[in-house]
């Protein structure tokens, strides 16, 4: 292959081959896994967007994400769980795609190497992509740091003002994203490492809060004129609020399980540094003109070290758990920071790399705040990390060593050898796990027969088997388009058997306040007597089981012993029991996994 030719299939590689590839690669499970809890009851709250079926709090906490989410269920197969998956999917390509061109044609990184950073980044997505809060955040993050770096490295102010408006942006696609304002710390950080003037450094600054400033003015806007001016800080006054109960999402436990999990995971790093040294040792005592016994002995201790991680449990390939990636993703997540935080100190780091190392480092430790998922989150952003990652190592793969007792070899072995590791759990993750109730999707090998809305979905068997038959009942009496309530993590099924929620399809969430709930219902009786018809009301069988004879049913039927203890009675069981019985509810279905609850009351005069 002449020169010509070869320049031409490497651009066509760069420009056209590997974006492609990115852009479809997030979309390879739409088809895969039915997912009760968070994937149909984010489509859900996305096809019934508003107040009339929304908690108040979950809809202005997430406000830009459900209003993205609503278009998207106006658009062609909008209403199937294949097409919400297949639109939501395509933010997780355009984020990998734009990350991509952003370190190719930006920041001048080898194309192969960012490709196949993306391509892990993208494998390691483990969060299902109808949580668009998840999404959007990283998206507008990305857009943020990019034009954070560009306003930087060319002063360009403007940018810096857009850049503060996609933070701004980003505080209501989740609220819990008010810590990237952090973001801006940046221009700081580049201003001492340019030894800006102060007065520039503040003008630049003011710019990124002016922007800042102007997209949080036009979304309260927004809000106050379509909603009332009151209803955003209320709805918002309740997230505050709920983490009396759940105590997960209060500031201080978030914080405390990222550092738990770093200090969980400090003696793999240790190990891999113990490792390291010992190649240091090794190659100062051989003379440099053994190179090749010098990398031999580094070879040995790379496969030495994986072999040794991998006996001590630092990797499973059961690629439908989270434990694939959760040990290697969180070393990775310690050596980027550090690695971003000694590309930031080196004087012989260019500025511009300078920048981006320190925004990297920012989203690492930014991106988990907000969720009671420890550190997965990061994990689940990797998007300018990895690529930055395989880039740093090929330039000390590249470095040679010369006639010095001070080898690079073990840093290129280890450094190497964790690196595979890491890729090959990424892939195996990524080719494997689908989001299902926390857990990866198994046996995906039966459609439903009764559901259009799950139409081309694969799942297994006994779930199909759960849905064929309360989604024929559903049709058989009608029931699509009527008011649901659900009860017991399930609430997927307001979008699955097309049923918009009462209140809230996930009202047994720790999150769901007790009084807030006791309001719903009294509303919803109040409702339901002027219109002349109660809402459905669909128990998961164990609930269902519970209710009629405790723990002692529980076993009955078959479930187990830790399973029956883990059921408690709780205030919002007793509401929705108490519901039941004064509004005479019957059962009328049920299977293994759903029993659904109907009534023929109209007023307060019947029996």
């Amino acid at each position: 292959m002449n020169k010509e030719k070869a320049i031409r299939v490497r651009r066509i590689c760069e420009n056209r081959i590997f974006p492609l590839l990115l852009l479809l690669y997030p979309l390879r499970h739409i088809h895969w896994g039915l997912d009760l809890w968070d994937t149909g009851y984010n489509y859900a709250n996305f096809r019934y967007m508003g107040l009339e079926h929304m908690d108040p709090m979950w809809l202005f906490s997430t406000y830009l994400a459900n209003g993205v989410g609503h278009i998207l269920t106006l658009l062609p197969f909008g209403h199937t769980l294949l097409g919400m998956n297949l639109y939501t999917g395509l933010f997780v390509s355009l984020t990998a795609v734009l990350a991509y061109f952003f370190c190719v044609r930006y920041c001048g990184m080898p194309a192969v190497a960012v490709f196949w950073g993306e391509f892990l980044a993208v494998s390691l997505c483990w969060c299902p992509t109808a949580l668009l809060y998840n999404y959007l955040t990283y998206l507008l993050l990305l857009v943020c740091v990019i034009l954070l770096c560009k306003g930087l490295t060319e002063e360009k102010l403007g940018y810096l003002a857009l850049a503060g408006a996609a933070l701004g942006a980003n505080v209501f696609v989740r609220f819990s994203n008010l810590p990237e304002a952090g973001l801006i710390v940046g221009v700081w950080a580049y201003g001492v490492i340019c030894r800006k003037k102060l007065p520039r450094v503040l003008k630049e600054t003011g710019y990124c809060v002016l922007g800042y400033a102007a997209a949080l003015a036009a979304g309260l806007g927004y809000l106050a004129l379509r909603y009332g001016p009151a209803a955003y800080g209320e709805g918002i006054g309740r997230l505050f609020s709920m983490t009396d109960h759940a105590t997960g999402y209060k500031p201080t436990s978030m914080l405390y399980s990222m550092y738990l999990g770093y200090r969980k995971n400090l003696h793999w790093f240790i190990l891999l540094a113990i490792f390291l040294l010992a190649g240091f040792l090794l190659c100062f005592l051989l003379p440099a003109k053994y190179k090749k016994s010098r990398a031999a002995v580094c070879g040995c201790l790379a496969a030495g070290n994986i072999a040794l991680f991998c006996r001590l449990g630092f990797c499973s390939q059961n690629f439908d758990e989270y434990e694939a990636i959760r040990l290697p993703g969180i070393l990775f997540l310690m050596l980027a920071l550090l690695l971003c935080g000694i590309r930031v100190l080196q004087r012989s780091v260019p500025k511009r790399e300078k920048l981006l190392a320190g925004m990297i480092l920012l989203v690492l430790l930014i991106t988990p705040i907000g969720s009671n998922n420890g550190l997965l989150p990061a994990i689940n952003n990797l998007f300018l990390a990895l690529p930055y990652m395989l880039c740093c190592f090929r330039q000390l793969w590249e470095k040679k060593d010369g006639e010095k007792r001070f080898s690079l070899l073990p840093l290129k072995a280890v450094w190497g050898g964790f690196l595979l590791l890491f890729a090959f759990q990424s892939a195996g993750f990524g080719l494997n796990f689908v989001f299902v109730e926390a857990h990866g999707a198994k046996e995906v090998d039966t459609k439903t027969e009764n559901n259009d809305i799950l139409k081309g979905i694969f799942m297994s068997g006994e779930r199909a088997g759960w849905m064929d038959g309360i989604s024929a009942y559903a049709r058989q009496e009608g029931l699509e388009g009527k008011e649901v309530i659900l009860y017991g993590n399930i609430p997927s099924l307001s979008f699955y058997l097309n049923m918009p929620s009462a209140f809230n399809p996930w009202s047994d969430l720790a999150s769901y306040d007790e009084g807030v709930m006791e309001a719903a219902l009294e509303e919803t009786a109040a409702d339901a007597l002027a219109a002349g018809e109660f809402p459905v009301i669909i128990l998961e069988k164990k609930y269902a089981l519970y209710r009629d004879g405790g723990a002692e049913a529980l076993t009955e039927a078959g479930y187990t012993a830790s399973e029956a203890e883990a059921m408690t009675w709780d205030t919002k069981q007793e509401l929705l029991w108490n519901y039941m019985d004064q509004w005479g509810y019957e059962e009328s279905y049920s299977n293994q996994k759903f029993v659904l609850y109907r009534t023929e009351k109209r007023d307060h005069g019947e029996d």
